[in-house]
């Protein structure tokens, strides 16, 4: 076993001492006598990643798939609906939950059963929400707090669906950002999040687990809304 003298502490710590001196005197200097270039204006606007060629709809519905989002596009709302009734039977889906208006009437034209009471809320297995834009270059959903369901649906629900048209696709988060801000002015919501494929963790013996902490898949219904134009 090697043994340290007194002395050799000493001179341990007397080194320590010096070094971070130095550094603090390099600081002290650096403050003091500043550089004189100056750093140029930075560049906030220039895209940073490739820009594709794809239409909008179709990054999405890419980007969204690979992640295991399940994407559905209609033609319009009519069409949703017989896509939307069909999932029902074909799974068996009960307990379907929605709280916004527009779905609630697409809903009940296609005679699909839907319950939007709160106290329905914590055994809903179906949630059926909006959103405020789709982002396709990275296939997130962009929610808020501003919408009706709130934080809630897409949380409590086993498969949240999304109900969206193709006039809220946007290019990339940025764009979503001012897509919400020219949406709601100065009343920004309290909440503004990006749902990027089910939930799913790996903490576990790093075993992937979709729905441990959320929805184990999510859909979106793309209505198409431009096609007049």
């Amino acid at each position: 076993m090697m043994a340290f003298s007194i002395t050799d502490h000493h001179s341990i710590m007397q080194d320590s001492t010096t070094s971070k001196e130095k550094i603090l005197k390099k600081i002290r200097k650096a403050l003091i006598h500043k550089s004189p270039q100056e750093i140029g204006d930075v560049d906030k606007e220039s895209e940073i990643f490739a820009i594709s060629e794809e239409p909008l709809e179709i990054q999405f519905a890419q980007n969204f798939s690979a992640l295991n989002g399940k994407f559905v596009f209609c033609e319009n709302e009519g069409e949703f609906i017989e896509n939307f009734d069909f999932f029902v039977k074909d799974n068996n889906w009960e307990n379907i939950f929605t709280l916004e208006p527009e779905i609630k009437t697409l809903l009940a034209k296609g005679n699909i059963k839907f319950s939007d009471k709160e106290e329905d809320l914590l055994k809903t297995d179906i949630g059926l929400t909006f959103c405020e834009c789709l982002i396709a270059r990275t296939g997130s959903v962009m929610v808020s707090s501003k919408q009706l369901s709130g934080r809630r649906i897409p949380v409590y629900s086993n498969f949240h669906v999304v109900v969206a048209y193709t006039s809220q696709l946007v290019s990339n988060v940025k764009d979503g950002l001012k897509f919400i801000k020219e949406k709601y002015n100065s009343q920004l919501p309290s909440m503004i999040s990006t749902i990027t494929g089910p939930s799913r963790t790996a903490d576990i013996e790093k075993t992937l687990v979709q729905g441990a902490h959320g929805p184990r898949e999510i859909f979106v219904f793309m209505i198409d809304d431009l096609q007049a134009e």
